[in-house]
């Protein structure tokens, strides 16, 4: 019997490890429009991340481990008093920033939050700066030097995200996350671009989170935390990696052992378009309501249907049924039937999120609570509704000059009247209707600053400094400051 003979030359990095790692280390971002939707970004998700801190789950799951500890010249974390080691503070940082699932989205082959790579970026960023300050290692990092960071990590998850159904393999989109922010991450820590591979490939070798908790039967609040998790493994595997940690070179190709034989059925990447700033430009903001985003447009036509009752002397209780045109991915994503358990499995659900401003003429994050779900009336009118698929709404879903997300309810009462159809296929949010969308997403903004801080001059001091012709040339610590307790 001859004997198995392992060929143990180690390879050239995978292709998709170099265009990363060229990309984050190589490539000028010279975008106005880039930049400009970067800054919007940026407020946008500060300001979601203290929306969150009204809430009791995510404040007993963010901070130090050890309770009291403070880290000398560490990550301060917005709206709190807590100062942590950077992992700990992307942690925190990104749990908080994703936990009302109100910050902005990206759509295609796989979906997700972009954004969520400013828990890791940020948290890196202002430790570095402090540390710098007060003669430790880093750089002094600016708020540009933040958006630069947030746009590349647009870019690596949202390309990564075009033509790549993570989802289909039962995977988790902040893999993605992941990886994005240890790119960047790796760039901001002084790593080179070969230990940015290495960092990159041991991303991908991390253990992957499955949906499991986004999906009927088991969806759970594991969705709102998972971001901060994927954020604070990038940094600890940038940090591993700065302090000598090697890499694995094939960890997508390898045979047998690689991700894309254990993980993606054998099947590698594909590409649909070289990296630059095309996500960042393209990106989607929830502006209106705190809903999973393949529901945003059925949101707006459930409230301009609840108008319309209200118009002909009618309510809710006057619904015989409730047809739901929409795209294949919500279909298999947020289409819904029977109990809903937590707040997570309510703003997964179509059904609820378009019953909610049917029934009250609007939807915030407190209406996913168990005091408003507890209404009967909310399940007999979910109950009146299906979902079909409009082929040309998952057509326009996936073109990459479209990228609608659209919806259509047609309404049918007790006495036999058919309402006329309500289409929306661009949400407020989109690309389309930015400068639409630009004022309300400030004052989404500016609303989440008021709630959260009740000292007026502390309020005007953030809104000034967030306004100003100056902001990018702000250091990122003097910024944060604005928003410690």
């Amino acid at each position: 019997m001859s004997a198995i003979v392992t060929e143990n030359t180690r390879p050239e990095a995978d292709k998709v490890l170099q265009d990363i790692a060229s990309y984050v280390h190589g490539y000028n971002i010279d975008s106005t429009l880039a930049y400009d939707t970067a800054r919007l970004c940026f407020l946008d998700t500060l300001g979601c991340g203290l929306a969150a801190l009204k809430y009791d789950q995510p404040k007993r799951l963010i901070g130090p481990i050890v309770p009291g500890t403070v880290v000398p010249n560490g990550t301060k974390v917005i709206g709190t008093s807590h100062q942590l080691d950077p992992v700990r503070g992307a942690w925190s940082i990104g749990t908080i920033i994703r936990w009302l699932d109100y910050n902005d989205c990206w759509l295609a082959a796989e979906w997700g939050h972009p954004s969520d790579n400013l828990g890791g970026i940020l948290a890196v960023a202002d430790y570095l700066t402090r540390s710098a300050k007060n003669g430790g290692e880093g750089k002094v990092f600016t708020v540009k030097d933040v958006l630069e960071g947030m746009i590349k990590a647009h870019e690596i998850q949202g390309c990564l995200a075009l033509e790549n159904s993570f989802n289909k393999v039962g995977l988790d989109h902040v893999l993605l996350v992941k990886v994005a922010t240890t790119a960047v991450v790796s760039k901001m820590l002084g790593l080179s671009e070969e230990q940015t591979i290495d960092a990159l490939s041991q991303a991908f070798v991390d253990g992957q989170s499955l949906r499991t908790y986004r999906h009927a039967p088991n969806t759970m609040s594991r969705k709102s935390w998972a971001a901060g998790d994927a954020v604070s493994r990038a940094v600890n595997l940038a940090y591993h990696v700065k302090n000598g940690e090697s890499g694995m070179p094939s960890v997508l190709t390898a045979k047998t052992w690689g991700f894309y034989d254990v993980l993606f059925k054998g099947n590698q990447f594909e590409f649909q378009r070289p990296y630059g700033s095309y996500v960042m430009e393209n990106v989607l903001f929830k502006i209106s309501f705190p809903a999973e985003f393949h529901a945003q447009t059925a949101v707006e036509a459930a409230l301009t249907s609840y108008k319309k009752l209200e118009s002909l002397g009618k309510s809710y209780k006057d619904i015989k049924s409730v047809r739901i045109r929409t795209q294949e991915a919500a279909l298999r994503i947020i289409d819904k039937k029977g109990p809903l358990y937590n707040y997570a499995d309510r703003d997964h659900c179509i059904q609820y999120m378009v019953a909610i401003p049917l029934i009250h003429g609007r939807l915030t994050a407190d209406d996913y609570s168990d005091s408003i779900a507890s209404n009967p009336d909310i399940d007999a009118l979910r109950d009146k509704m299906y979902c079909v698929e409009d082929k040309q709404f998952t057509i326009d879903y996936h073109a990459p000059d479209k990228r609608y997300i659209g919806n259509a309810l047609q309404i049918e009462l007790n006495d036999g009247t058919v309402l006329d159809e309500v289409v929306v296929e661009v949400p407020i949010g989109h690309r389309k209707r930015r400068e639409e969308g630009k004022p309300v997403l400030l004052a989404k903004f500016e609303r989440h600053v008021a709630e959260h801080f009740s000292d007026k001059a502390k309020v005007d001091a953030i809104l000034k400094a967030s306004y100003s012709d100056k902001l990018d040339e702000t250091d990122i610590d003097e910024y944060v400051d604005l928003y410690v307790e």
